[in-house]
């Protein structure tokens, strides 16, 4: 049996959150021992890896994305034989492991820092972003955290500020210093040689800023506000050109792919939120040589329309080149997209055709845990609301913890999760939905995607295929041509709640069967039900 190691092109992710996949040891927090034994279940779905989110030792004041330890497990997920036991398992499933990686920043309680902070003259001193005062005390410049206010905070020890692009628990490293750059690829490593498959990386464009510490300029009066921000959050009114995607990223992003690349088989994928996204994604995938892969917000925010979507794929034909992107519609950050996308849409019909959107794109696809289920954001009271981003905006902006639910896997007490009380509570509008009772059901939602997924992964056109878009005459539908070694797929689907009609101006050799959607084709008049798609064999 031959191994792909370029499994990732064009592979499906499944992210798991694990403080909310499945409760083992009956504390309320889901954990390594519980997601084990699970994955038996991710593996029916037919995807390819699993994402992890951080589950490093921490204060979890920012739920693990605050790492104290970089190479070891926080006892609250189990530790590091858990893990490797986690790994044997899923490598026996046929799924790759990848696992968060948090560089940009470490906890404020991290080794490192705690002896950082000390003076100016210890051997690190220069390993976190260290600035002087204005002459008038206040912060160096006016760069902002994406938690709000400024992003410097006083240090009486150090009469100096520290940055934080995110919370003043989470102090921003310096990767102009060699030695920080080097020990985070030894930290990387430490993983590599347990196993890991590959690294999702946390803001990846974050790592340096710039030594002149200027002002970032404020966004144009008429140009949008592009970051991957809410925008009632002041952070989206500057346009961030000296505190991220600094120039100096790109050789670090190198020295990291030649370390990788002593592991074949093993990949990366980045997080990116920018001003200009794609232009971005296009900077650190293309070469062969940086990123293997990066997602960027585009489909994680609000915007769904045909147009919209048709844009977005557009610009990033034009734009990213030979560059990969890694498509989402949820994750552990944003709204899950059964509402933010479908709110009113069918909740039963609507789910499945974003997905075939996802999956039938030229790049890799992460799917977020519970979007197989069509799960929808749940409703957390103010009261258990646990996220820090979401305390001080609410209730414009109610945080992140809606995504960040427990898994339902049973309609029952805590959804199966849990035989306690859970670190954030189940929604009951979940319990319907969950794992059991949608197995029980041969109509339910997790069949179709299951189905949908196995039936993606045999389509080489899907999977590595270049894509082209095509015009059909009616602007309510998404109509791709996917390519690849000479055999080519039409791909057109109905996203709305009406049927829609076009005449195909393309030979159809073959309609295709299978996913689980119906289409009616006679002669060249295509009829695609509410939210159905059409997939063809071109002759």
């Amino acid at each position: 049996m031959t191994t792909n190691l370029n499994w990732w092109k064009g592979g499906i992710i499944y992210q798991i959150y694990p403080r909310s996949f499945m409760d083992a040891d009956g504390d309320g927090i889901g954990d390594l021992a519980g997601i084990t034994s699970k994955l038996d279940y991710v593996a029916s779905l037919g995807v390819d890896a699993i994402w992890l989110s951080p589950i490093f030792t921490s204060p979890m004041k920012d739920f693990g994305y605050d790492v104290s330890d970089y190479c070891d497990i926080d006892p609250m997920f189990g530790s590091l034989a858990d893990f490797k036991t986690l790994v044997n398992r899923s490598h026996d499933l046929g799924l790759k492991v990848m696992i968060d990686q948090v560089i940009s920043h470490s906890a404020d309680v991290h080794p490192w820092f705690e002896e950082s902070r000390q003076d100016k003259t210890n051997p690190k001193a220069d390993w976190y972003v260290w600035a002087d005062p204005k002459p008038d005390g206040s912060p160096p410049n006016n760069w902002l955290s994406i938690f709000g206010g400024s992003a410097w905070k006083w240090d009486s020890r150090r009469l100096q500020y520290y940055l934080h692009n995110f919370l003043e628990s989470q102090p921003d490293m310096n990767f102009h210093n060699p030695e920080v750059r080097q020990a985070h690829l030894d930290n990387m490593r430490f993983w590599l040689e347990l196993g890991v498959d590959g690294f999702r990386l946390d803001t990846v464009n974050f790592y340096f800023h710039s030594e002149g510490l200027e002002d970032n300029p404020p966004v144009p009066e008429g140009e949008p506000k592009t970051m991957g921000a809410p925008h009632d959050n002041p952070y989206t009114y500057q346009r961030h050109v000296y505190d991220l995607s600094r120039p100096e990223n790109l050789g670090f992003l190198q020295d990291m792919r030649a370390m990788m690349d002593e592991y074949p088989g093993t990949t990366t994928v980045g997080e990116l939120g920018d001003d200009f996204p794609l232009q971005r994604m296009a900077e650190y995938t293309s070469g062969g040589n940086k990123l293997h892969m990066a997602y960027t917000f585009d489909f994680l925010n609000t915007p769904h329309s045909p147009e919209y979507i048709r844009k977005t794929l557009a610009d990033m034909n034009d734009i990213v080149g030979d560059g990969w992107p890694c498509w989402a519609l949820s994750n552990h950050d944003v709204v899950r997209a059964s509402t933010r996308w479908g709110e009113s849409e069918d909740p039963s019909a609507f789910p499945l055709i974003a997905m075939a959107l996802i999956l039938s794109l030229r790049g890799s696809v992460c799917l977020y845990q519970g979007e197989e289920l069509g799960l929808p954001e749940a409703e957390v009271p103010f009261e258990r609301i646990q996220d820090p981003y979401g305390i001080p905006l609410w209730p414009v902006f109610k945080g992140r913890d809606g995504c960040r639910t427990p898994m339902v896997w049973q309609n029952a007490a805590q959804g199966g999760f849990s035989t306690v009380e859970p670190w954030l509570p189940v929604d009951a509008r979940h319990l319907p939905l969950s794992v059991a009772e949608q197995e029980a059901n041969p109509e339910a939602l997790l069949h179709k995607v299951r189905q949908l997924i196995h039936w993606r992964q045999l389509q080489p056109e899907l999977v590595n295929g270049e894509l082209s878009l095509l015009d059909v005459g009616n602007p309510q539908l998404i109509t791709l041509v996917r390519e690849y070694q000479g055999k080519r797929m039409l791909v057109v689907l109905n996203m709305t709640a009406q049927t829609q009609s076009a005449t195909l101006e393309c030979d159809v050799a073959e309609v295709l069967q299978g996913h689980g959607f119906e289409s009616h084709l006679e002669g060249q008049a295509l009829t695609l039900p509410a939210y159905q798609a059409c997939y063809a064999r071109l002759s």
